[in-house]
């Protein structure tokens, strides 16, 4: 069986009960069967290692726009978590990357104020030109010391310090 999804977007704790109900009306019309249920993104982001530093971009849609951030995105249907990261890496840092291992899986439920979206971050190595683009405004490397004291977007502090302090995770 093939699945598809339509996403809804909907205000929270808002009632879609009739909406559902509709919903469900609809494709038994068409021969479908459709049910609602909540879904959670899928999420990448990458600890890049550039030049001595590592690269943060600065947001340029919300939520945190013009905040520092890792680069990541979301992952599109048929693709694995690490080709999202490369594909997501190069879109917002023009950087082609070299995976060095997982840093880990972030899954707090509040991370990201969109809605309950799982990240899978990445440390990297990033070889070619920087250049912002996609959903990046700018593009830095920061040094390593200094990265951590800038406030970031997200959960990306607790990110960048395990990526970078493997010791103290957990």
């Amino acid at each position: 069986m093939d699945r598809y999804v339509l996403l809804v977007k909907a205000p929270k704790g808002a009632d879609i009960t009739q909406f559902r109900e509709e919903a469900k009306l609809l494709a038994e019309k068409h021969g479908l069967k459709a049910e609602l249920h909540r879904c959670i993104g899928l999420t990448v982001d990458g600890v890049i290692l550039y030049k001595g530093g590592v690269v943060l971009i600065k947001r340029k849609n919300e939520p945190f726009k013009d905040h520092y951030a890792l680069p990541g995105g979301f992952v599109e249907y048929g693709e694995t978590v690490e080709e999202a990261l490369k594909r997501e890496m190069k879109e917002e840092t023009g950087l082609d990357v070299r995976i060095l291992r997982l840093v880990g899986v972030y899954s707090d439920p509040n991370r990201d104020p969109r809605g309950h979206t799982v990240s899978v971050a990445f440390l990297c190595l990033g070889e070619g030109e920087l250049k912002a683009g996609d959903d990046a405004k700018e593009v830095h490397v920061v040094p390593i010391g200094e990265a951590g004291k800038l406030p970031l977007a997200f959960d990306h502090a607790k990110i960048l310090r395990d990526a970078l302090h493997p010791k103290d995770c957990w």
